[in-house]
């Protein structure tokens, strides 16, 4: 008997889907979704999500290899779309047979998804709008996350709620569906379950954990800042498709406008092409993200944080994030 029966019925779907008790995943992370943090939400029942980001072939086996000793929990494995090894780093998770593989930051290059599915494994995806969700779906996706603009990191333009009204309709019944953006507390979860989402995805909540290992200067940032400190970056050329960023305002948000008008010169110079901008804008972010996250430097580091960081206080174990946000959702649901 689960002590959170109306939840877990909502969530039941998720569940069964990721393999875990409860249909909470933690958001990709560079730097921060490491070993420590994704076995901690396994083993708390939730979903932990590897962010390889910029890593090589060789580090992300090194880190898959790593979380499997702390945790004999399914975790699933976040590829950024554009990474330019892609197919190498898919080799790397059918070698360690991950179970479910979340393609992030563009729409999956041909033969991805089938090379996932090769040896197994679930294919989460995201999309912005409703006529991509229904074409990755149709093409292969097993599960979809809708993020809206609330997030932290690469965000696009629509708010999380307008997301899921014109998304859960249509698709909520067919298809798994995950909430993200902006989710900080159990009330909203249980919102968007009954509205028939399968699970959500939180990502600021869980940075601050007591088993993230981001700097403790990291952490106090987060403590400081209230939501209108989360602000999405600004693209300074329309030439160059910046996704935006959301971070807490920092010397760094002032570097990376520097750095895009950098990268629009070498593109007018003709020194680079649009992929290799793309990638250099890429690069930045996984550098400016250690220094921040690792090195503790929160004045000139990127500081990506969803404005549900206002919520996030104090340091608290992955357990009680899990258990908190299940019970406020219990209640809410109690409630009506």
């Amino acid at each position: 008997m689960t002590a959170y029966p109306k939840t877990s019925a909502l969530m039941r779907r998720g569940s069964e889907f990721l393999g875990s008790e409860h249909a909470i995943l933690c958001g990709a992370m560079s730097w921060v979704s490491e070993r420590n943090l994704v076995s901690a939400i396994s083993n708390a029942g939730g979903f932990g999500v590897i962010a390889c980001g910029a890593m090589t072939p060789e580090l992300l086996d090194a880190e898959i290899a790593a979380t499997k000793a702390l945790t004999v929990k399914p975790f699933g494995v976040n590829l950024i779309t554009m990474h330019p090894d892609l197919f190498e780093l898919i080799e790397v998770c059918g070698k360690h047979s991950v179970g479910h593989v979340v393609l992030a930051g563009g729409i999956p290059p041909k033969g991805s998804v089938e090379a996932i599915k090769a040896f197994g494994a679930k294919v989460i995806v995201f999309a912005p709008t409703l006529a991509l969700a229904k074409k990755l779906l149709r093409s292969g996706g097993d599960a979809l996350v809708i993020e809206g603009m609330e997030a932290g990191g690469h965000i696009g333009p629509v708010a999380t709620s307008v997301l899921a009204q014109e998304f859960l309709p249509e698709l909520a019944e067919e298809h798994v569906v995950f909430v993200a953006g902006g989710i900080g507390r159990g009330e909203a979860m249980a919102g968007y379950l009954e509205m028939g989402a399968v699970g959500v995805q939180l990502g600021t909540r869980f940075a601050c954990a007591t088993e993230s290992i981001a700097h403790p200067d990291f952490k106090k940032a987060f403590f400081r800042a209230n939501a209108r400190d989360a602000v999405a970056s600004v693209q300074i050329d329309p030439r160059l498709p910046v996704i935006p960023v959301r971070a807490l305002k920092n010397k760094g948000t002032e570097e990376f406008t520097a750095k895009q008008r950098e990268v629009a010169n070498l593109l007018d110079a003709g020194s680079v092409d649009m992929g290799e901008a793309q990638l250099l804008i890429e690069r930045f972010w996984a550098g400016a993200l250690r220094r921040a996250v690792i090195d503790g430097d929160v004045e000139n580091g990127s500081l990506m944080a969803g404005q549900s960081v206002g919520m996030v206080s104090k340091e608290e174990p992955v357990p009680e994030i899990i258990a908190s946000l299940m019970a406020e959702s219990e209640a809410a649901l109690n409630r009506r």
